[in-house]
């Protein structure tokens, strides 16, 4: 399998600060996203393991249950959490052609990969699930949860205590048309605060972009997520987390919880390849697990391929929720979190919540 690494001209400058963000374009090196980069390759291989039944009776086993002409499986991951908890997966597949693993930068990079078919399996924002299951016409399916909750409001300051103190103010944020626009929106709107007149969101293309900004003019706010949260900590001490968007969004009572990732794969490799698909759920699972509870040799493996540095990933992935939740679970959390979404603003989910075929129905045994 083949790694290609996009290192961020950013997370160089703020190397020290390069936290895994778990986010959507979150080149999390410290919160210093990666912009335009060099790509490497690199093999990794996986140890074998058998693949569990899947307990989709869509998804039954296919003749062989191969790619063909025993191509890799083609994974995709932003810089951040979903990669992050990858990384044990893509060490131990080092050496084996079953996985081609790609880091990217920028959300913008995937939906075409999905598009034109070239990866198989992808992470992306939760939201972009769905619209790209509507634009498709239900040509995704989506694996696992594999992010909850990772957005922050910051500040270079300490005028904000509450959501009503972002009112008049401005907000450098990255993740328009994706779930930071919309979680954000939905917050604000719920407080009545109107995103259009009461405040001014400056967009960036890279979570990097917004960190560069905070640090850069005092006083400032920023939507961040981990990890560049702790990066901007790291390179300013007097930055300070001012609102955890996971406690604003709780605190309104709504039926879900506040998501930021997910797995999706292609209906076809899905359909046609499910023991593939499930055998991958159970080492991610497995990756996920080592890298929460292992933090210090995850987050050596965290800088080896050049998500961010070590010492950013150890104080970050205690705080980047990663998880690899799937089957009813999955369910329940991604599918009331898109109707919220849906309710408030239809476009952010492509225009419709998913049908239930969406949910690739894999269980986890025992």
């Amino acid at each position: 399998m083949k790694l290609k690494k996009i290192l961020s001209s950013v997370l160089a400058a703020a190397m020290c600060l390069t936290f895994a963000a778990c986010s959507d374009n979150g080149s999390d090196s410290g919160n210093t996203g990666s912009d335009n980069s060099s790509s490497t390759s690199e093999s990794s291989s996986t140890p074998e393991s058998s693949a569990p039944e899947s307990t989709d009776s869509t998804t039954e086993s296919a003749p062989g249950n191969t790619e063909p002409d025993n191509a890799p499986v083609r994974v995709v991951a932003l810089k951040g959490p979903t990669a992050m908890g990858m990384t044990k997966l893509m060490s131990d597949s080092e050496g084996s052609n079953e996985y081609d693993f790609e880091i990217v930068a920028a959300v913008d990079e995937i939906s075409p990969m999905v598009a034109q078919g070239t990866a198989d399996i992808v992470c992306v924002p939760a939201n972009l699930g769905s619209v790209l299951y509507n634009k498709t016409e239900g040509g995704v399916r989506a694996l696992a949860v594999n992010t909850l909750g990772v957005l922050y409001i910051c500040e270079n300051g300490d005028t904000v205590t509450s959501v009503e103190d972002l009112k008049g103010k401005t907000i450098f944020a990255s993740g328009k048309g994706a779930t930071p626009e919309y979680a954000l929106n939905f917050i604000l709107k719920s407080n009545d605060i109107d995103p259009e007149n009461d405040v001014t969101i400056e967009w960036k293309s890279e979570h990097a972009e917004c960190l560069a900004s905070l640090l850069a003019t005092e006083n400032s706010v920023a939507m961040l997520p981990q990890p560049f949260v702790t990066t901007a900590q790291t390179k300013n001490e007097g930055v300070r987390v001012a609102l955890d968007l996971n406690d604003e969004w709780d605190k309104l009572g709504v039926d879900s919880s506040l998501l930021t990732g997910i797995v999706i794969a292609r209906k076809e490799f899905a359909e046609n390849y499910p023991g593939l698909v499930n055998e991958f759920l159970s080492r991610y699972l497995a990756s996920v697990d080592f890298v929460n509870n292992n933090v210090d040799e995850a987050a050596e493996l965290v800088e080896k391929y050049d998500i961010v540095p070590a010492a950013v990933a150890k104080k970050a992935i205690p705080e980047c929720n990663i998880v690899c939740i799937t089957g009813a679970e999955m369910k329940t959390k991604l599918g009331g979190y898109l109707q919220v979404l849906f309710d408030n603003a239809p476009q952010s989910v492509g225009g419709k919540v998913p049908a239930d075929d969406f949910y690739y129905a894999y269980e986890f045994p025992g």
